[in-house]
């Protein structure tokens, strides 16, 4: 304790930061066939020694070498030899102790993490690698979040059996239910699905798992190695060179069919306090309160201090490989309230600078799980801040989850869809992704749609499905709700966001959360796709209404502006969209049939009936089909459905 509380006080010093930052981005090992350097930041240590394997779990040390202390810090070893394929440790001599260490910036390792491995990376790029380029971004961002494992590991959906839970699984196209030859599954469903980014639940190495054994499972929120992909997700865990290539062709598999592919990352905290950045730098990149003791603000036994500089560093730098090695186009930040606004911006601008601006999507969770110990005048990034953030920067909104479907923890309270009262102002601004320009609305801070992630269902918490069955029991009913919130939250702005088998009603028994319950019930139910089809296929309708509404889809900081009109009454809401784009704007890419639109939400058990202004009309949505906007049905007047949502558009 009285260590900590020295260190503390050590790292807040700006002679620390003065003498120990190091700005270059070559730390780790880094293999070519030219040679092979090591750089290990660990400005404390009294002695480091590179110690080297031929395997990544056992065996002996064939050779240890003494490393020479550089500037800032640093203590490197360099040869002109391509070390391709050996497993390294650090053997790391402090004041009060010796530890051995892998590398805390290590892009490849054996199994469950024990060793690092040097790598080419060259080596591992899959046939066209260099060739592979993220698919053109369209008009609306549609991320579906779904897990590795998950998706591929129930034998419905038609998976050869070594791919099952795997990468490789998202390399084979056309597969199908599982002895049926038809209905699809796997890229081929995503495709017809219509969704434009696939989110990937945590996949780099994280310690909840033992990769050696194909059983076990976890959501995968416990870090271990940064910088090196999951090895329970590759056919060969115990080669390091396996795991990278093999997620290089997941990628490439899903940038050839369509789709941007979104990175989960949890830089808030570590697996466990036993981790190889504590012991290369004791206690610097973890928070802890003044008197010593360990700061939780993550509830996971610790927070990562990322309002140090070399923290910072860490992070941002782990963000650009994973954007630039792996051709990453988007990051989910967990936790996100716990690492400070400064960085966020930075590592937005960062690739901003790389890719052209917004290019990347960047986006996370704006709270945290308890009180931070963050230092100086670090401000975090929760959802009160979100007027600090770049405007590309979005934050999921819990706000129009919480008035669409009820409250998430509180499985009996219900939302605007499945009974509450009261909810149809926060309704309303949810429509406009809460952009209002001068609302009194404390909760109206947002600078543009851009900044909000629209959505009702995560893998935390309950899903919709199990959510709306605590309070509607009736199965046809809860359908029809089911409906009418994917509904409301796809005529949101905001991007829009959804977890995967939500379009099916999925469901994981009721269970509230499953990040470490057996995969038997946290599997993607292939068959369920289609016992559901009609829920499915109104999904699809949706976003393929939504693609054609770039009144809805705009991003900009005025795009608010286009939600006019409104009007309400207990269990409703309407208004207006202009839906045309605008004089010499960049910031519209399609231009829709229809150049306004009249939108309703119904949560009551009547008919309500809107006069709709002169001009010619078409049902494009209502209560059961969402495809009513390819048959051309002229409307007279605005009707919705009890327990509804119903879409008017005013042809050009």
């Amino acid at each position: 304790m009285k260590r900590r509380q020295e260190l503390k006080r050590l790292y807040q010093t700006s002679e620390f930061d003065r003498k120990y930052h190091y700005e270059k981005r070559d730390l780790g090992a880094l293999c070519t066939e030219e040679g092979t350097s090591f750089l290990l930041w660990s400005p404390l240590a009294k002695e480091v020694k590179l110690q080297l394997y031929h395997d990544g779990e056992q065996g002996e040390c064939f050779e240890e070498i003494a490393m020479q202390k550089e500037a800032q810090g640093v203590w490197a070893y360099r040869t002109n030899k391509s070390w391709h394929g050996i497993y390294y440790t650090y053997k790391i001599v402090h004041e009060e102790e010796i530890v051995t260490a892998g590398d805390p910036y290590a892009r490849a390792c054996g199994v469950n993490g024990i060793r690092s491995m040097v790598v080419d990376l060259k080596q591992t790029d899959p046939y066209g690698w260099e060739a592979d380029q993220r698919p053109e971004t369209g008009i609306e961002n549609i991320i579906y979040e779904l897990h590795v494992k998950e998706f591929s590991w129930d034998r419905s959906g038609g998976f050869s059996e070594e791919s099952r839970g795997k990468y490789k699984a998202f390399t084979e196209e056309h597969t199908t239910l599982y002895g049926d030859g038809i209905h699809p599954t796997g890229i081929d469903y995503l495709k017809e699905l219509g969704v434009t980014h696939i989110q990937i639940m945590p996949a780099y190495d994280y310690g909840s798992v033992d990769e050696a054994k194909e059983e076990g499972f976890n959501w995968g929120y416990d870090p271990e190695n940064y910088n090196v992909p999951e090895g329970s997700y590759a056919t060969d865990a115990v080669h390091g060179e396996v795991r990278i290539r093999e997620f290089k062709e997941m990628v490439q598999s899903l940038h050839r069919n369509g789709f941007r592919v979104i990175m989960d990352v949890v830089y808030n905290h570590m697996y466990s306090l036993d981790n190889n950045l504590n012991k290369a730098v004791p206690w610097y990149y973890f928070r802890t309160e003044e008197d010593g003791t360990i700061s939780n603000g993550s509830a996971c036994g610790n927070d990562v201090a990322s309002e140090r500089p070399m923290c910072a560093e860490y992070i941002l730098n782990s963000v650009l490989y994973w954007a630039g090695e792996y051709h990453i186009d988007g990051f989910r930040f967990d936790l996100m309230g716990l690492l400070d606004v400064d960085l966020m911006n930075r590592i937005r601008r960062e690739l901003d600078e790389r890719y052209g601006e917004g290019e990347i999507l960047l986006f996370g969770e704006p709270w945290a799980a308890e009180q931070t110990a963050m230092e100086g005048d670090a401000v975090p990034a929760l959802k009160e801040n979100i007027g600090r953030l770049n405007r590309g920067v979005g934050m999921f909104c819990d706000d129009t989850r919480d008035a669409i479907k009820g409250h998430v923890f509180e499985a009996k309270i219900p939302g605007f869809v499945n009974g509450a009262e009261g909810l149809e102002q926060d309704i309303l601004e949810s429509a406009r992704a809460w952009c209002r320009g001068g609302s009194k609305n404390e909760k109206a801070k947002v600078k543009a749609p851009s900044q909000v992630i629209t959505y009702v269902s995560s893998h935390d918490n309950w899903t919709l499905w199990d959510k709306l069955g605590k309070t509607i029991a009736d199965e046809e009913e809860r359908l029809r709700v089911n409906k009418m919130a994917a509904a409301i939250y796809m005529t949101c702005q905001g991007n829009l966001f959804f977890l995967s088998g939500e379009e099916f009603a999925r469901t994981k028994d009721g269970l509230e959360n499953t990040y470490n319950a057996p995969i038997e019930l946290n599997r993607f139910d292939w068959q369920r796709a289609y016992v559901y089809s009609e829920l499915r296929r109104y999904y699809q309708g949706l976003i393929a209404l939504r693609k054609q509404l770039p009144g809805l889809c705009d991003k900009s900081g005025h795009a608010g502006d286009r939600i006019y009109d409104e009007w309400t009454k207990p269990g409703v809401v309407g208004f207006f969209v202009d839906n045309c784009k605008e004089e010499n704007s960049t910031t519209w890419k399609s231009v829709s049939r229809w150049k306004r639109l009249c939108v309703i939400y119904n949560s009551t058990d009547a008919v309500v009936e809107k006069e709709l202004p002169g001009g010619a009309w078409e049902a494009l949505l209502d209560g059961e089909s969402s495809f009513l906007w390819k048959e051309e049905i002229c409307a007279k007047k605005a009707v919705a459905a009890p327990h509804s949502v119903a879409v008017f558009g005013e042809k050009e």
